[in-house]
């Protein structure tokens, strides 16, 4: 068993990947949990093999998944939690496409410690630890240096650019999308894309691993009001996420309008 909690994520994402792909495009069974939130057997089944692995090698450690009944009194009594997502992206999973991911962290004190991201199908394996550098199959990551925002191309739902989200209009930006949060904010530490925003409640979940990766890259990684990320929450969620390198993050986050004014 990997020394390392870093070491532990990549061994378990790996064997994560391996029981999703023999549900992938093989026509698995699909429930809505309501909101037409789906979560397909492929999730389940690796929710357990994560959990089952994961706390056998760190017994004392607290557990927040989304398809995991929350022990709150549990997690938050813990020094460390593992804060997992088995397979973020279900919709495109679901639908035979390549974008999805597993994206499996350790959180220590509200701040995330180590984290991956894996896409099995595309075998592209993030990585990052607290301080050490964030790295693509092993290349070290640095995210984009562009500063304008005009221009910048920024990986966000088509909803992040509704009029009332903006000061003084919508900037003229290039949106792009992903089926995956987690492989969004991956993409902004890979140096991909300059920005990427998610303005409305985020999951602890689907953000937890990206974000480590991106600030390890060197993103400003905040949620929508500017406030630095804190994980492991009673609520579970973020007031959104907004993740580029410092001078574009500042810039953008003088044209947003905050949560608290948007009343």
């Amino acid at each position: 068993m990997p020394a390392t909690d870093l070491g532990l994520l990549e061994m378990v994402a790996r064997e994560a990947g391996e029981i999703a792909r023999k549900y992938w495009r093989a026509d698995p069974k699909v429930w809505d949990k309501g909101s037409n939130d789906p979560v397909s057997e492929a999730d389940l089944a690796v929710d357990r093999h994560l959990r089952e692995r994961l706390m056998a090698a760190r017994p004392d450690y607290g557990w927040l998944s989304e398809e995991t009944e929350d022990d709150p009194a549990a997690r938050k009594s813990a020094r460390r939690v593992f804060i997992v997502d088995p397979i973020d992206g279900t919709r495109s999973f679901v639908a035979g496409e390549k974008t999805w991911a597993h994206s499996l962290a350790v959180v220590e004190g509200g701040r995330v410690r180590a984290a991956c991201v894996f896409l099995p199908v595309r075998e592209k394996l993030y990585l990052a630890a607290k301080g050490a550098g964030a790295s693509l199959n092993g290349a070290r990551l640095t995210v984009s240096g562009r500063e304008q925002v005009d221009g910048a191309t920024v990986l966000s739902p088509k909803v992040s650019f509704r009029e009332e989200y903006w000061q003084d209009g919508v900037p003229p930006v290039k949106r792009h999308f992903r089926p995956s949060l987690a492989y969004r904010m991956a993409l902004i530490g890979e140096g991909r894309f300059d920005a990427m925003l998610t303005l409305r409640p985020a999951w602890e979940w689907d953000i937890a691993a990206g974000a480590l990766i991106a600030e390890e890259a060197g993103a400003t990684v905040t949620d929508r009001n500017g406030r630095v990320l804190r994980f492991n929450s009673r609520e579970r969620q973020t007031a959104g996420v907004v993740a580029a390198n410092t001078e574009l993050h500042g810039a953008l986050s003088k044209r947003l309008v905050t949560a608290e004014k948007a009343g």
